[in-house]
């Protein structure tokens, strides 16, 4: 039986500002199957229901994710990849 996965922290190169809190860094948790039926209920294109995902799962809101340069936001999708790769 393989070890359940832990949480990933990512230190964002650019930090970014949100109603005026700092954010640094940005912990994202294991996907639930839920949690990806939940974002897709939102509505959009693909992008719109990675934001709605990925923030969820780092319990922020979206508007944090909008937000965050293009280079850290590479660096939540690979974190989300890992997850969903496992132990393979």
């Amino acid at each position: 039986m393989t070890t359940p996965p832990t949480p990933s922290t990512i230190e964002l190169a650019y930090p970014v500002e949100v109603d005026g809190r700092q954010i640094s860094t940005l912990t994202m948790r294991p996907p639930l199957v839920r949690d990806i039926r939940d974002a897709q209920r939102g509505g959009g294109g693909d992008a719109d229901v990675e934001i709605r995902l990925f923030a969820s799962l780092c319990e922020e809101a979206p508007a944090v994710i909008e937000v965050i340069h293009a280079r850290d936001y590479h660096r939540l999708q690979a974190a989300y990849g890992d997850f969903l790769r496992g132990d393979e």
